[in-house]
């Protein structure tokens, strides 16, 4: 894949992989982890990784955060954390912005998990994948596509082939799904402040729109965001 001339003010589907399509988030800590990384590295100044003062133990504990914050690089959209990749909608907000924070939210990670699991070696497949997003309506189709079909697919294996077998299993599935941004797109507070929500929200009338276009996914819709799906 060619890589992506990032531009200020522009977003971009973001995505990132484990290496051989591997684990790469064990437990609740790790995803834990990843989380506060978002806050710790979106920053002008570098941040080596701090550890992360953890109210709870399972999902859904709030970080709290302990240092006085900088200029941010990026505006992170919408996200979607799974056992072996994640998804994220970012805005560049400074020169060379998503470059700087993926680079140092993969490495980050990468350094405490291999720590943490007494691992050597990469534990990303190479460089993070980008695609600009052109359109509003691929804004608005990208977000279903991260919030709804990628952990849809835990629970409704065939999702994208227009497959779902208990559709109120799924709802309920996205609702206690916490390692996502859709929660905070309902009103369920999760992790407001990593995201900002704002654009995307503009889109709909009210929560209960968004719901709404967010459940009524189907298959031939993913030809409108085929052009900035990353496989």
């Amino acid at each position: 894949m060619r890589r992506e001339v990032f531009v200020n003010d522009s977003y971009y589907h973001i995505c990132t992989r484990g290496v051989d399509k591997r684990q790469i988030f064990m437990d609740n800590r790790d995803y834990l982890r990843f989380l506060h990384n978002f806050y710790e590295f979106n920053d002008t100044a570098f941040a080596m990784p701090y550890m992360a003062r953890i109210k709870g133990s399972d999902a859904g504990s709030t970080l709290i955060h302990n240092k006085e914050k900088g200029q941010k690089i990026v505006e992170v959209s919408c996200f979607c954390l799974m056992p072996n990749h994640c998804h994220l909608v970012l805005k560049q907000l400074t020169e060379n912005g998503i470059s700087s924070f993926m680079k140092k939210l993969i490495g980050g990670y990468a350094s405490y998990f291999n720590k943490r699991y007494d691992r050597s070696g990469a534990l990303f497949q190479g460089r993070f994948k980008a695609k600009l997003i052109k359109t509003d309506s691929q804004m608005m189709h990208l977000a279903r596509y991260i919030h709804i079909l990628n952990p849809g697919e835990l629970v409704e294996p065939e999702i994208r082939k227009g497959v779902i077998r208990d559709s109120l299993k799924l709802k309920l599935f996205l609702k206690n799904y916490k390692w996502s941004s859709h929660l905070d797109y309902l009103g369920i507070k999760n992790y407001p402040s990593l995201t900002n929500r704002d654009f995307i929200r503009s889109y709909f009338d009210d929560i209960l729109d968004y719901e709404k276009f967010m459940m009524s996914w189907k298959v031939n819709d993913l030809t409108r965001i085929e052009s900035i799906l990353i496989k």
